[in-house]
């Protein structure tokens, strides 16, 4: 799907420069076209090869998601490597939650991330907010994302602490 998102952003590209397409991209554009108005494909995201996933996500917001996670693990591989697992993704959480209720409110509306913010945490925080994915997250939730197992967890969940964001609204065990 990742490879269909690419070609078309290339295309798109290409014909507002008013360029011409390379071969191979002509091909697989009259391909994905013909089989849409040939074969009776029931959408163009279906001619296109943009089919959601099994969760039924629809590419764009995928697309977003994988953008949201990677700006994450380049803040945690950036700034906090050095940090015990349990403390980066806690102090990433916080960090979120903070620029949620601070920074964000005004950057939202930028196109371009504010210079200011270039080699520092929240270069990444702002990638991670602009994806256009959900953010802030749940503990638990980056603990998935920058794959990091609690320690002493238990398997029946007693006796789980509880985080919360005041800027999204959520709980969830940490």
């Amino acid at each position: 799907m990742l490879h269909s998102i690419n070609n078309l952003r290339t295309v798109a590209e290409l014909c507002r420069a008013g360029q011409p397409l390379p071969e191979p991209l002509a091909v697989w554009l009259g391909n994905s076209l013909r089989s849409f108005l040939e074969h009776g494909k029931g959408s163009l995201n279906d001619a296109f090869g943009l089919r959601g996933g099994q969760g039924g996500i629809p590419w764009h917001m995928e697309e977003a998601i994988r953008k949201r996670d990677a700006a994450l693990r380049e803040l945690r591989a950036r700034h906090f490597q050095n940090l015990k697992p349990s403390v980066h993704v806690r102090t990433i959480h916080e960090m979120s939650c903070r620029y949620a209720a601070s920074g964000w409110r005004f950057d939202c509306e930028r196109e371009a991330m504010p210079d200011r913010y270039r080699g520092t945490p929240k270069e990444h925080l702002w990638l991670a907010f602009k994806s256009g994915a959900m953010m802030p997250l749940c503990v638990r939730q980056l603990r998935t994302i920058l794959r990091v197992e609690p320690r002493n967890s238990r398997r029946d969940g007693a006796h789980k602490q509880v985080s919360f964001c005041p800027v999204a609204g959520e709980r969830a065990p940490i």
